[in-house]
């Protein structure tokens, strides 16, 4: 640095030892001859009588002071020796790598809450494995089940100045002034796992499940079941939530459709399995018949199946009542596979590495390949699902 050439570092330690061993050794030369002329001194005797091996008075004091030279200058030498090397700025700044490598994505990520459902759960997991540092994302999580508490968070991530909002959205209603804020600020937005009414221009990319096909595969399975009469508990999810719009549409439309398909009742629990148990026994308490229980998420369909176990009502494959659900929760499809429910529709939450792909080329300026990506999917029938199938599509 600055033109001076810089001493190897091994050598320091070297001559730094050898100055620890000699130094002392000479200083205990000259305390030593020091301490005896002084108590020779003291006790009146001569000099040159009581020490004939020293030299004369004016010798010694000669050969004391080119000691006490030769020490300081030692001990200078050493200190010079033993000086580090000339840190500056400009030193710093050359080992430090600069300060674009290694800067991590900042990302805001608005989800549901990762309790809600197994699904959720699997959804949450699946972002916090891909969106770390060592992946290089700076991530924070907010979650509601709530659209303007969702919106609400949008709006400080904004503020935040993230890189990137991925968005799973309580409501499909109501983004746009927010989304139109993000793009205002360079922010880049990109939907998972819902859809949301929102001009196409605001997002980026949008990872989705198709929610009406999940429900549209689900109704053809039940209409195949070929019964004289369909009475249905239906039990949905969070009102205005897309996986509930596309779940209940293709049922609201079979049963306005066709004579023999009536609905007993038609009520949210919001994805949760007591409230849903709580529908279910007030339907049994009421004494309404019914031979399908259509819940729009496993945890719920769980819950309608504790009040039919609690009523001693039989379910599942060749019994009184067909149960209904989806998400494909292992524990769900361990159900099927035991004949006691009797259909699970797919819905896939491992959206992570697609977005990450996505956040890829468009760091290295390149638009994605796809607007849309819809996740692949199907519906499970107990009389059919295998062990292979709870193994490799379980969540």
């Amino acid at each position: 640095s600055r033109g001076r050439p810089e001493k190897p570092a091994g050598q320091r330690p070297k001559l730094s030892a050898r100055c620890a061993e000699f130094v002392p050794g000479l200083v205990r030369q000259i305390d030593f001859r020091l301490s005896a002329r002084l108590n020779r001194a003291m006790t009146g005797e001569s000099l040159r009588q009581t020490d004939t091996n020293f030299e004369s008075e004016e010798n010694t004091m000669k050969k004391i002071l080119a000691l006490l030279l030769a020490v300081a200058m030692i001990a200078a030498f050493c200190a010079c020796a033993q000086k580090p090397a000339d840190t500056t700025p400009a030193d710093t700044a050359a080992d430090a790598p600069a300060a674009s490598d290694g800067k991590l994505i900042k990302v805001g990520i608005i989800n549901n809450d990762p309790n809600e459902s197994g699904y959720r759960t699997a959804n949450d997991k699946d972002l916090k494995a891909m969106f770390t540092e060592e992946n290089g994302y700076d991530a924070s999580f907010a979650y509601s089940l709530k659209n303007d508490e969702q919106i609400a968070a949008a709006q400080k991530f904004i503020q935040d100045e993230v890189d990137y909002l991925l968005i799973s959205a309580a409501g499909t209603s109501g983004w746009d002034s927010v989304l139109q804020d993000a793009q205002a600020a360079g922010i880049q937005v990109i939907l998972f796992d819902r859809t949301i009414d929102a001009d196409e221009s605001l997002y980026v990319a949008s990872i989705v499940s198709d929610m009406a096909k999940e429900g549209q595969t689900a109704v053809d399975w039940l209409a195949s079941q070929g019964l004289d009469s369909y009475n249905i508990i239906h039990i949905q999810g969070v009102m205005g939530s897309a996986a509930q719009i596309g779940r209940t549409g293709a049922l609201d439309a079979q049963v306005a459709a066709n004579d023999n398909w009536n609905m007993v009742t038609q009520q949210t629990a919001e994805w949760n399995a007591e409230t849903a148990q709580q529908i279910v026994q007030s339907v049994i308490d009421s004494g309404k018949e019914f031979n399908v229980i259509y819940a729009e998420n496993d945890d719920m369909a769980k819950g309608a199946v504790a009040a039919l176990d609690k009523a001693n009502i039989s379910h599942g494959v060749g019994k009184d009542v067909i149960v209904m659900g989806f998400d494909c929760n292992k524990w769900a499809l361990e159900e099927l596979l035991a004949g006691n429910w009797n259909y699970d529709g797919q819905c896939n939450p491992f959206q992570a590495s697609y977005i990450d792909a996505i956040i890829k080329d468009l760091e290295n300026g390149k638009t994605p390949a796809e607007k849309t990506i819809i996740m692949d999917e199907k519906g499970f029938d107990a009389s059919t699902i295998t062990q292979e199938d709870v193994d490799n599509y379980g969540i």
